[in-house]
């Protein structure tokens, strides 16, 4: 500018890095200009986002507050594959109860007559309401049996679950089958279910399936010889 018109001169503008080194940016922490104010624990930015209830990246996640595992036991024993279980036949129950009931008739009769003779009338009653009572119960576990029960096909093995307390899961491969039988007794055969059971060559693989009915029994048998045939060939 012209210094004649009263204009003060021009000056070039100074270093930046001169500036900086003259004036130096407080610490981030500390009130003023460049820093933020220290949160309530105390650390600076940390502490700020500590006391706004926001958790670092680095921290892990908090725990599921109800404290149940993330795996169920019961994933164990799922058909997969999107398959669903096939259930047996509730007769199967009802054989175990009838069952129960043939042999409570005798044992209660005799056992009774005996401890009355002995005993009087109230133990002899006692005796009967216990034999009455335990097939009450063979009933309950037949119940709950049938319902733990279940096979489901895949394309190269059968799966079989049971079990009431002691829940189990057999995998058979259709290629290590020996051959398949069904087997059905005379209250079964009165009540029309069978069994079918899948032997291999450890005992301790064999599936067995109770429960069925006469016309799904014979389904299924012919299906699994015919996937064994198929399997065995082709090894």
């Amino acid at each position: 500018m012209n210094p004649s018109h009263g204009e003060p001169p021009y000056e070039p503008a100074a270093d930046p890095a001169a500036q900086d080194a003259a004036h130096p940016p407080l610490p981030s922490g500390q009130p003023g200009q460049g820093g933020r104010p220290p949160g309530p624990s105390g650390q600076g930015a940390s502490g700020q986002a500590a006391g706004q209830g926001q958790v670092p990246a680095h921290y892990p996640s908090h725990p599921n507050p109800s404290g149940t595992p993330g795996y169920q036991a019961d994933q164990a024993f799922a058909a997969g594959g999107g398959l669903q279980w096939s259930r047996i036949s509730s007769r199967h129950a009802w054989h175990r109860l009838l069952t129960a009931v043939l042999w409570a008739v005798p044992i209660g009769g005799v056992g009774g007559f005996i401890v009355w003779r002995n005993g009087g009338v109230v133990p002899a009653a006692m005796w009967v309401a216990a034999v009455v009572l335990g097939a009450v119960l063979t009933w309950v576990v037949a119940e709950l049996d049938r319902r733990a029960y279940g096979y489901a096909e895949r394309a190269d093995d059968l799966m079989v679950t049971h079990g009431v307390l002691v829940k189990r899961l057999i995998v058979v491969p259709y290629g290590r089958m020996q051959f398949v039988d069904v087997t059905a007794g005379l209250l079964e055969r009165w009540m029309g279910v069978a069994t079918v059971r899948m032997h291999t060559a450890a005992a301790a693989t064999d599936a067995t399936i109770p429960g069925l009915r006469a016309l799904e029994a014979a389904q299924l048998r012919d299906r699994l010889a015919q996937k064994g045939e198929e399997r065995s060939m082709g090894l």
